[in-house]
């Protein structure tokens, strides 16, 4: 199946899920907007995203990447990221299909392929280039599944399956590889990312979290940002500055109350912080009125 097929299936099925005719496919996200995009502050979960139309912009950590028509992103890991929609407009909207990673999925093929894979150094775990054929025209076949329930219950699965084999064999699946076991750096890592993700309010304890990846505290600190793109403390920052944003546009929270919430004993500190991030301090951000809601 080819971009322009998919593309034409994506937006019947924007269309239909807003007259309820078809089916929601499982972990799979359509996106369609028609100008472009302040910067958005997200946290994602392990997705891969293809872009049908216009372009978009992604960072993580110091890692930054370009993307238009015809390529692909793949986070392999919980992260937080800043993205901005660089090109849309109401004739020639941005289209996007983002699929859940379900690491599950990819472990179950270890048995098959364990052994012909290598770990992939200096895989980082945000990764984007040219989408392949490969699994995108079974990710349009996926797609064709949407007004057929029957189809989707039966063979669903069992395409889903393909396509995260396909993605772990693609050149940008190189992190995936690394993830393949469940005793590998990356995957001990992740459950440290999950635990930061939990306790991100909470003062920042290395020696924990190096003893949940199974490493030494410099080990953890090298590995983490080879593998992110950024350091444990930016990290924790990234997450707590998301999650003030959203509490903030949310208009039920003071300022001074959101810092407090998310581990600030200063409301300067925590002024500082967020205007790092966003490049406008929290009071000023809020009454330009072009907040994201995550």
């Amino acid at each position: 199946m080819q971009l322009n097929e998919i593309r034409n299936h994506t937006t019947t099925y924007l269309a239909n899920i807003g007259r309820k005719r078809d089916i929601m496919l499982p972990n799979l996200f359509a996106m369609r907007k028609e100008e472009v995009s302040a910067l958005e502050a997200v946290v994602y979960n392990p997705v891969i995203c293809l872009i049908l139309q216009g372009a978009k912009e992604t960072t993580i950590g110091r890692q930054s990447v370009k993307l238009r028509a015809g390529d692909a992103l793949l986070v392999s890991h919980d992260l937080p990221v800043v993205s901005k929609i660089t090109l849309a407009s109401p004739d020639t909207p941005y289209l996007a299909l983002i699929l859940s990673i379900d690491l599950g999925v990819i472990r179950s093929l270890y048995d098959q392929v364990g052994e012909t894979v290598s770990q992939v150094p200096n895989a980082q775990s945000l990764s984007a280039g040219p989408a392949d054929p490969s699994w995108v025209e079974l990710l349009g076949r996926y797609l064709s599944l949407a007004d057929k329930p029957l189809e989707a219950k039966v063979l669903g699965p069992a395409t889903l399956r393909e396509v995260h084999f396909r993605l772990l064999m693609s050149p940008i699946g190189g992190m995936l590889r690394n993830l393949l076991s469940v005793d590998s750096q990356a995957s001990r890592l992740g459950k440290a990312i999950l635990k930061m993700r939990a306790d991100f309010r909470e003062p920042l304890a290395i020696a924990n979290l190096a003893k949940t990846a199974g490493m030494s505290q410099s080990s953890f600190h090298e590995h983490f940002k080879s593998v992110t793109g950024t350091t444990p403390l930016q990290f924790q920052k990234d997450l707590r500055m998301i999650t003030a944003r959203e509490l903030l546009q949310s208009g039920q929270h003071t300022f001074s109350a959101v810092g407090f919430q998310l581990g600030y004993e200063s409301p300067t500190h925590f002024s500082r912080d967020y205007t790092r991030k966003f490049g406008l301090a929290p009071s000023k951000d809020i009454m330009r009125g072009d907040l994201v809601h995550s």
